[in-house]
């Protein structure tokens, strides 16, 4: 990242050192437009590519293949992040969608919301949430300790990338269309960073808003500079 020259007001505040951690850069409310600013904020990142769709176009010059590429990011510690995009060749379009998904990331709010666990860890979700692409709905339920991911192969995926641990999963519409199942998935979670919630839900659901553990970026602060010269002589007492 030496090389990064940040040109948004965001990207120059984390390269300045004044914002060290992803939610930091959320609240401000700025636009994130450059993927730098999250390999700073969140080096744990991982990544998982869900659907590669061929594309085939005929034309005067013959036929036209591309590749629709889908691609969820997270830290499996509160943040998540969903891209898309086209490309000519699989290998490009993929790296493509994972800067795509960085800029989409979001903060997930996490809790124990189910009536029959009282462990009071931020496992599952702090209450119901729904969320539609096109003909897909997707519900999300807070579960039990130990329940698992009881939802779809894609929804595990998305989840699992957000660090929700426990979840009950209800789907409807034409969910084997791979891309409006995880934009439904990634909009029922988006929810969760929307509703807002007092301090007594905070306390008795233990509402956690981003991650457990927070990393903190060491960007912008210059080492200590030594003078330059020789240095100066010292006497004895006595001398």
């Amino acid at each position: 990242m030496g090389d990064w020259v940040p040109k948004t007001r965001l990207g120059k505040l984390v390269a300045e050192g004044k914002i060290t951690t992803m939610s930091e850069a959320l609240r401000t409310r700025l636009p994130l437009r450059e993927a730098e600013i999250v390999d700073i904020l969140l080096p744990e990142l991982a990544d998982e590519v869900l659907d590669v769709n061929m594309v085939q176009r005929m034309t005067d010059s013959g036929r036209r293949v591309r590749f629709a590429i889908t691609v969820v990011v997270g830290n499996n510690d509160g943040f998540v992040g969903l891209g898309r995009l086209k490309g000519k060749e699989v290998g490009p379009a993929i790296r493509a969608a994972i800067d795509v998904a960085k800029l989409n990331i979001i903060e997930v709010k996490r809790g124990c919301g189910s009536w029959q666990c009282g462990c009071l860890t931020p496992h599952s979700l702090p209450f119901e949430v729904t969320g539609h692409s096109g003909s897909v709905y997707v519900t999300l339920k807070p579960a039990p300790r130990g329940t698992g991911l009881a939802v779809g192969d894609i929804g595990k995926s998305v989840l699992k990338m957000a660090g929700i641990k426990d979840s009950w999963g209800f789907t409807s519409g034409h969910t084997k269309t791979t891309i409006n199942n995880s934009i439904a998935t990634f909009d029922a979670l988006k929810k969760t960073s929307q509703i807002r919630v007092t301090d007594e839900q905070r306390s008795r659901l233990q509402i956690v808003s981003g991650p457990t553990q927070i990393h903190v970026a060491s960007v912008g602060v210059p080492p200590e500079e030594e003078p330059e010269g020789p240095a100066p002589e010292t006497t004895k007492e006595g001398e």
